[in-house]
């Protein structure tokens, strides 16, 4: 676990109080003023506010207390009738205070090793690096994590919706017959994929996209707001691709197979004619350490093979063994060159 210094803890305290005072309620002017000024005054400050917010968020997904962690409707609502009287200011910080040092707890773990942190507060489900794990859901539906994945499931009585919060998943859709009306649909990165028909792939790409492929039968992917350009919605048939963002849209991507794209599901990686620099790239989401390319020409040569996914270091081997290259290991490090 990392550490963090006089100078970072005093960071993730002010981002904790601030991110308490954003969810308990509007800023006055004089506030809004401060935080503008605190966030321009340090690049590092508008990121640990954001994760501090998110975690704030987890925190009160979990219920830790209903009292503390939602906006101040909500507590009011849950707490005590509209109608009461407020408290005395000095008796309402107690609670922000609290609320702050709990924070500041979470995030000083979470906050140098990265969005990794907040998956397990979020995630219903999720695996590591080099991990693939197949989930049955209470509808009847299995869900296929690829490595660093995870899902939180949100299932109602109108909808069985999951969101995909890290990685890539392979879905098998329960149909709608019999008493199960509910539709299937899976949230990531601005977008939604709702199952027309029994089996796809979701991948999640960043903060703000991803692509999505249909292995069987059909499913409609749209945007949650309309693109900048291009279509905000399409079906997409058996075989078909796409790729999704707010800037683009939701656009065909040509040329993907899917059976290659998802053989983890099958323990091995495929690939056929293609750049080292993918291959590497595809090889650190699975392998412990990481691989290292020392130049660009050296990611453009052409590699074709089918890795095992529990012998990634003997495909290191063989790989550079086939391209006639150096490699060298140091603390969890391959350069290859």
């Amino acid at each position: 676990m990392n550490s963090q210094g006089p100078q970072e803890r005093s960071i993730t305290e002010a981002a904790a109080d601030w991110a308490v005072r954003l969810h308990a309620g509007g800023l006055s002017a004089v506030e809004q003023a401060q935080l503008a000024q605190w966030q321009a005054a340090d690049p590092r400050h508008p990121q640990a506010l954001a994760f501090a917010r998110q975690t704030w968020e987890a925190l009160g997904e979990l219920r830790l207390d209903p009292e503390l962690a939602g906006p101040a409707s909500s507590r009011r609502q849950a707490g005590r009738p509209a109608t009461a009287a407020p408290r005395p200011r000095r008796r309402r910080l107690l609670p922000r205070v609290a609320s702050a040092a709990m924070l500041v707890l979470v995030v000083a773990l979470g906050w140098l090793q990265g969005p990794q942190a907040l998956l397990y507060l979020q995630a219903d489900y999720l695996t590591g690096k080099g991990q693939v794990r197949s989930v049955q859901l209470a509808d009847g539906s299995t869900v296929e994590l690829d490595s660093e994945s995870a899902i939180r499931l949100d299932f109602s009585d109108e909808k069985r919706q999951i969101q995909l919060l890290a990685g890539s998943a392979v879905f098998d859709v329960a149909p709608m017959v019999g008493a199960e009306k509910r539709p299937f649909i899976v949230h990531s990165a601005g977008g939604q994929t709702r199952a027309l028909g029994t089996r796809f792939v979701v991948g999640r790409e960043s903060a703000q996209q991803a692509w999505v492929g249909v292995l069987q039968h059909s499913v409609a992917v749209s945007l949650e707001a309309a693109a900048q350009r291009g279509a905000s919605e399409r079906v997409l048939q058996e075989g078909q691709s796409v790729r999704y963002d707010p800037q683009s849209g939701v656009v065909a991507l040509d040329g993907i197979d899917l059976q290659r794209a998802t053989s983890w599901r099958r323990g091995v990686l495929v690939f056929e004619r293609q750049p080292l620099g993918l291959v590497v790239e595809r090889l650190n989401r699975y392998r412990p350490g990481r691989v290292v390319l020392t130049s660009s020409a050296l990611a453009q040569r052409q590699v074709s093979g089918v890795f095992h996914l529990d012998m990634l270091d003997a495909a290191l081997v063989t790989l550079t063994q086939e391209l006639q290259v150096q490699r060298f290991d140091l603390a969890g490090v391959s350069l290859i060159y």
